[in-house]
């Protein structure tokens, strides 16, 4: 695979996809080959089917190399919210004499900082903020001579159960496994830094998983994943319906919450039989399903009260709210709280729904391109 091309895996909570793509020109992202295959999903920490996972990544895996004609030898694994772990923490290293900070001083205030976590493997670090020894608060110390560099921090960590399952999966492929956390690299992908320095909210609402988080800087915060999502409401639908499940997916599709109460009933036909649907009954359901995701957020928000995070806004993403008409107003209302939509600002690939793997493309590529000490210091753990 070419020098300037990334390999990525993004793993969400219904689908996998294999994406090789390379930098354009303005900050674009181009795709030479990506492949989607559909698994049975996670919850609780473990994969449903492990088996049928594996061969899903290997027929995705398979189908991109044999687009790009070439094998991969380095993959970049998306961890979803699911197997990862955030621990915030405040950090300071002092040195002998004033010096002038680099990648050097950066990389030894976060290797120092770093703990082991039982059940988990250190996977990288950032910073919300850091401080010199004059109580200069900056964003990049480079270049700032100090005695001293203190940091608000975060350490992303990838669970061992999802490390060994990806480990077993591609054992004796001869791929090298580097791991990212997602949600982290959707909310620096999506959110501009500037927004970020002032804290912002951010939702991955996906289609059995979804992960919210506080991002603020280049670190997150705090963050929460809860078992919520588009698969859910089509649950709901199901046993409201008495559909069979692929049927309650296509219904949920045709909802629109932008229409009035009391709308005529439709019938709905699938695979050959004609449902009956309650209009109200179907956006009475949509809406029940939409509440469970706000009230995780909802409490996710009241634990991190007096984190300045009145009147700001909530970025969403993903394929769990946003492939919904009028779903992203609906929730807006119950959390009172303007929600905004976002995704990659990328012809054909302008969908929430996509914005994970694209975000992981552009996180790879970065951390290809900067791979030097202090990406050698951080990334221990997957390369």
């Amino acid at each position: 695979m070419g020098r300037k091309s990334v390999a990525v895996l993004d793993v969400r909570s219904s689908e996998v996809t294999v994406l090789v793509g390379e930098r354009g020109v303005n900050h674009t992202f181009v795709l030479k080959a990506n492949r989607t295959e559909t698994y049975f999903g996670y919850e609780n920490g473990a994969f449903y089917d492990t088996a049928q996972l594996g061969d899903a990544i290997m027929r995705a895996l398979a189908a991109v190399e044999r687009i790009c004609g070439e094998r991969i030898k380095t993959l970049f694994v998306g961890v979803p919210g699911e197997f990862t772990q955030v621990i915030p923490k405040e950090h300071e290293v002092s040195f002998p004499k004033r010096r002038r900070i680099g990648d050097r001083e950066i990389g030894l205030l976060y290797e120092s900082g770093r703990e082991e976590l039982k059940g988990y493997r250190f996977m990288r670090a950032s910073s919300m903020i850091f401080i010199t020894a004059d109580n200069r608060r900056v964003v990049d110390p480079t270049g700032l001579v100090s005695a001293s560099l203190s940091g608000v921090l975060s350490y992303f960590y990838c669970s061992d159960y999802f490390a060994q399952t990806m480990g077993e999966i591609f054992k004796g492929t001869g791929i090298s496994l580097r791991y990212l956390p997602s949600g982290y690299a959707q909310a620096t992908y999506l959110i501009p830094s500037e927004t970020r320095d002032e804290t912002a909210l951010f939702l991955d609402a996906g289609y059995l998983s979804s992960t919210v988080c506080i991002m603020l800087g280049g670190g997150v915060c705090a963050q929460k994943t809860f078992w919520a999502g588009k698969g859910q409401i089509a649950v709901r639908l199901m046993k409201r319906f008495a559909l069979p499940y692929d049927g309650a997916v296509a219904l949920l599709d045709k909802a629109n919450l932008f229409r009035r109460g009391g709308a005529p009933d439709s019938e709905f036909l699938y695979q050959g039989i004609a449902y009956e649907i309650p209009f109200d009954a179907f956006v009475e359901e949509v809406r029940a399903g939409l509440d469970d995701i706000c009230e995780q957020v909802s409490v996710f928000l009241e634990e991190c009260a007096g984190k300045e995070l009145d009147n700001k806004p909530l970025y969403v993403t993903g394929e769990g709210i946003c492939d919904i008409r009028g779903a992203l107003e609906h929730v807006s209302k119950r959390l009172n709280r303007v929600c905004e939509q976002v995704a990659p600002d990328l012809p054909y690939y302008n969908k929430p729904s996509v914005s994970s793997r694209i975000a992981l493309a552009d996180t790879a590529y970065e951390d290809n391109r900067k791979r030097g000490l202090l990406y050698r210091i951080l990334n221990g753990f997957g390369g």
